[in-house]
């Protein structure tokens, strides 16, 4: 599609002089009445919205196809991470997350305004943290936020065993620097991560320590590892590491995508996955997975991929 600029004095018109190529809906904020500014010149739509930057203020907020509780959990805005509305209707707000450009619905109460949060720090690095009243692990509890969340940390308490953050504490031990590099088992730590997951509730559309899909889990511990990935399987497979050669050993780390569903080798014969099968996070050998997949599926195994 090609769109050209007609200046009006004003206003600028936008003339539609070609079709509309194909776009993904799931990272492209076009709702047919609105779009994205930035969009513009490269699609058509009868209003364009400047996005508003907002954070998520809650441990989490459901990221949602449509406005509503009841309708279907899409993704996971987490504490901390950014969300650009561009528009808002009673108490639902549409836009699309800073991290991986999902679009979608959020509740209004979950988010506060850019300007009015501090820029996050760090990131719980642990299934989940406490945030304490005092530097203290007897003191009482103000909120649990789950892994991957962001947070912003000030001093350090006395003892040097805390972080303030906000008006509570956290512990050291759980939180780590944004943009850390990590490393466990001589790579990137990705398996290490997952295995702390072990036992974590299957949630569609899930990607926090308090349960999560299986993409979700691959996008979230590499994150914590300082790895960008996209939010969905498909996504992943196209845009994550290297072909693994088929007569080649897997290692630990290495990523197997089965139609529509991803998990991450812990060693060369076993893998780690967050499955609706068992309805949490599992490890299991990778001959059984394969031998369900092979019930459905032609090809049990879609690809096998490094990512170093």
């Amino acid at each position: 599609m090609d769109m050209e600029t007609a200046d009006t004095g004003a206003h600028a018109k936008f003339v539609l002089i070609g079709p509309e190529g194909d776009f993904d809906p799931r990272i492209t904020a076009h709702r047919g009445d609105l779009a994205d500014i930035a969009l513009a010149g490269k699609m058509f739509a009868p209003h364009y919205a400047e996005p508003m930057p907002m954070r998520c203020s809650a441990p989490k907020a459901m990221l949602r196809k449509l406005p509503g509780k009841d309708h279907e959990a899409i993704s996971e805005l987490l504490h901390g991470e950014d969300f650009h509305v561009l528009d808002i209707a009673g108490d639902w707000a549409w836009g699309y997350c800073g991290h991986d450009s999902y679009v979608g619905y959020v509740p209004v109460h979950a988010l506060q305004h850019q300007k009015k949060t501090p820029e996050p720090t760090h990131l719980i690095f642990a299934r989940a943290a406490l945030v304490f009243v005092e530097p203290d692990h007897k003191s009482s509890v103000m909120k649990r936020l789950p892994m991957g969340a962001r947070i912003a940390c000030g001093e350090a308490s006395e003892c040097g065993n805390f972080l303030k953050t906000g008006k509570g504490y956290v512990h050291v031990r759980h939180v780590q620097a944004i943009g850390t590099k990590v490393v466990f088992d001589g790579s990137n730590g990705t398996a290490a991560l997952a295995e702390q997951l072990i036992g974590a509730p299957y949630l569609w559309g899930g990607r926090s320590g308090d349960g999560l899909d299986c993409s979700g889990l691959i996008q979230m511990i590499l994150m914590l590892t300082g790895i960008d990935a996209p939010r969905d399987t498909d996504q992943q497979l196209a845009t994550l590491g290297e072909k693994i050669d088929g007569d080649a050993a897997l290692r630990r780390g290495d990523l197997i995508f089965f139609p529509d569903h991803v998990g991450l080798m812990v060693d060369e014969e076993r893998i780690i996955h967050s499955t609706s099968h068992a309805m949490q996070v599992i490890v299991e050998p990778l001959a059984d997975i394969v031998a369900r997949f092979a019930k459905t599926a032609e090809q049990p195994i879609l690809a096998r991929k490094r990512l170093s």
